[in-house]
């Protein structure tokens, strides 16, 4: 089922008719929607309060907590949708890969897969694992109404380099090394966690979510030739996976001008772009039958607010004429950002927009 009908089974939701679904399906909207990737985080001091003391790992699996942090940006800055607050390491840590989200650094695997036989600590993921998840969901869709709640998790390539490096990389060189060293092995652990990534976005999915985005984030260090043999077939396992729910299904990565038109082949129905590449390019690169998400610099938000409107001008300007664009950052909000900047960028969007 494409993103274009109405859910299988049943009745149109409460969210269906939203901004952002329906520029997610490529039809008229009331105006263009905006969301905010890492939306949800320390940028705000409400979050920065809530957080105080307790790790990351464990701040994604309290379901009362996630809930107040998904709607501090919601109540803040009157976004056209949530994401759920989470991490892409989650899935791994519920099925028993040791690793912790250690600060300054990132997540950090204590013992890499470098094996065939390292494959065998990658087990299924069952709702049961992530019954936190299910809950947290349950609480954000009774508080959100009408807004929209967008799931998400790690594409498996960029899950792969996590376990296969350790920790986060500048060159991906053990990746790398297996990917091109030992293909056959590679292929089983995409195809792995393609299982899990699939898995962990229908429990979010069953439990509620509107949509969901595929974060690809180090897919912008492969070349066109080896994302399509060794990490397209993977990624395509996830969006074929839940194709049959029905919603939105969104694919973003960092650095991945040249990838666009492969990333929007593997399945998605909206494919995010970063700030390097304009929108309108990004339509030619990525075809038709498929919406935009993007794109605007993040660090402009640091600039006041006369250039970041003239940015954000830039930006509806590229995408005047696409066939369906939900404005956001073309990466995630950086920490030190002064979150009016980005309350007074929803109300420009919204306004220079309004239909």
């Amino acid at each position: 089922m494409s993103a274009n009908e109405s859910p299988a089974g049943r009745q149109p939701t409460a969210t269906y008719d939203s901004a952002f679904l329906k520029a997610c399906r490529r039809e008229p909207v009331p105006h263009t929607p905006v969301w905010f990737m890492r939306q949800a985080g320390r940028s705000l001091p409400e979050y920065r309060k809530v957080r105080e003391g307790v790790p990351m790992l464990e701040s994604c699996m309290r379901p009362e907590l996630v809930t107040e942090i998904t709607l501090q940006p919601v109540r803040r800055h009157d976004v056209d949708a949530a994401i759920y607050f989470s991490d892409i390491v989650v899935p791994l840590k519920a099925i028993g890969i040791d690793l912790d989200i250690k600060p300054g650094v990132g997540p950090v695997v204590e013992r890499p897969i470098r094996t065939r036989a390292d494959l065998a600590r990658l087990r299924d993921l069952t709702p049961e694992d992530v019954s936190y998840v299910t809950e947290a969901i349950g609480l954000l869709t009774a508080e959100l109404g009408a807004t929209p709640l967008i799931g998400f998790a790690g594409a498996p390539f960029t899950l792969a380099s996590y376990l296969v490096e350790g920790g986060p990389s500048r060159t991906y060189e053990n990746a790398k090394a297996m990917m091109y060293g030992d293909p056959e092995l590679w292929a089983d652990l995409l195809d792995r966690l393609a299982e899990i990534t699939s898995a962990f976005l229908k429990v979010q999915i069953e439990a509620g979510a509107s949509a969901v985005q595929l974060f690809d984030s180090w897919a912008g260090a492969l070349s066109p030739v080896d994302y399509r043999r060794s990490v397209l077939p993977a990624s395509a396992k996830v969006f074929r996976a839940v194709e049959g729910y029905g919603v939105p299904r969104i694919h973003f990565g960092v650095g991945t001008g040249e990838l666009l038109g492969l990333m929007g082949e593997a399945g998605a129905d909206v494919v995010g772009v970063d700030w390097r590449v304009p929108l309108d390019e990004a339509a030619l690169r990525v075809g038709p039958g498929k919406a935009l998400q993007g794109n605007i610099d993040p660090t402009v938000l640091f600039a006041g607010t006369e250039a970041v409107e003239a940015k954000a001008r830039e930006v509806l300007d590229t995408a005047d004429g696409l066939e369906g664009h939900v404005f956001n950052l073309g990466h995630g909000v950086m920490p030190s950002t002064d979150p009016d900047a980005l309350t007074r960028l929803v109300e420009y969007v919204h306004t220079q927009t309004v239909r």
